[in-house]
């Protein structure tokens, strides 16, 4: 049985009295939401703290939005499983488009990360996608099915989740087409030895495609950027509507 898991990513945003107004409002809407659904915060290392603090006795997971493969040593700016679980982190984004544009990860690196945070008992939320320039060129299948090979190795995929989130779709308002993001994740699934690995979209997720988004066989969630930063939003998300098969025909 495959969960339902719709991680927020904060990515550089909010300060911890900024993190704690945001739950002031965002909690009280998970009064309304399926059990089925896992909801997870990846918020800076900063806020980590005080987010656990005020997540306490709530359903919703702490996130982290990176980790080095070692457990300890001289990587400055970089930092360890143990110090995430210390604070009660659960996830942990891996392998973000963002960390392989600007911060020179690679296919082996995510790899290592994946293996150090299932070591450490946090679960990956590993990041796969391409960019526009790939599309075009008819590279995606290719791509990804690469990423996917070289980031699984000996990774327990009964432990892991993996979002594709198309770099041309994220922060762009540039939503990937619904049937389109099923296909490419169906893709995704059929390389897995695990086929109930949770399978997120990523990228441009909105409260207003979300219903869509979600109405999808393949997609088991979503991982979420600019809309997880309001409370109002986020909670809409979360509290995504199942379609009925003739409202999902007719979108």
């Amino acid at each position: 049985m495959r969960k339902i898991v719709i991680a927020g990513n904060w990515k550089m945003y909010k300060t911890q009295a900024e993190s704690q107004e945001f739950l002031q409002g965002f909690l009280p809407s998970l009064e309304q939401t399926p059990q089925d659904r896992d909801v997870i915060l990846c918020v800076p290392f900063t806020d980590l703290n005080v987010v656990s603090k005020n997540l306490h006795g709530s359903r919703v997971h702490l996130g982290a939005q990176n980790v080095h493969w070692e457990e300890f040593g001289a990587y400055t700016g970089e930092i360890s499983g143990p110090m995430l679980t210390e604070v009660g982190v659960r996830y942990v984004i891996v392998g973000h488009s963002e960390r392989r544009q600007y911060f020179g990860e690679t296919d082996e690196t995510v790899n290592l990360r994946i293996k150090a945070a299932q070591r450490y008992e946090l679960i990956p939320i590993l990041c796969v996608g391409e960019t526009k320039q790939q599309r075009d060129a008819g590279e995606t299948e290719r791509l990804i099915i690469n990423q996917l090979e070289k980031a699984l190795v000996d990774v327990d995929q009964n432990k892991l989740v993996i979002a594709y989130e198309p770099i041309w779709a994220i922060g762009t308002g540039d939503t990937c087409e619904a049937k389109e993001a099923n296909r490419v994740i169906g893709l995704i699934r059929s390389q897995l030895s695990n086929p109930n690995v949770p399978i997120q979209y990523g990228g441009s997720v909105k409260p207003n495609n979300i219903d869509e988004i979600m109405a999808q066989p393949e997609i088991d969630g979503a991982l979420v950027g600019g809309a997880s930063l309001e409370p109002e939003s986020f909670s809409r998300i979360v509290n995504y509507k199942v379609l009925s098969p003739e409202n999902t025909l007719k979108s």
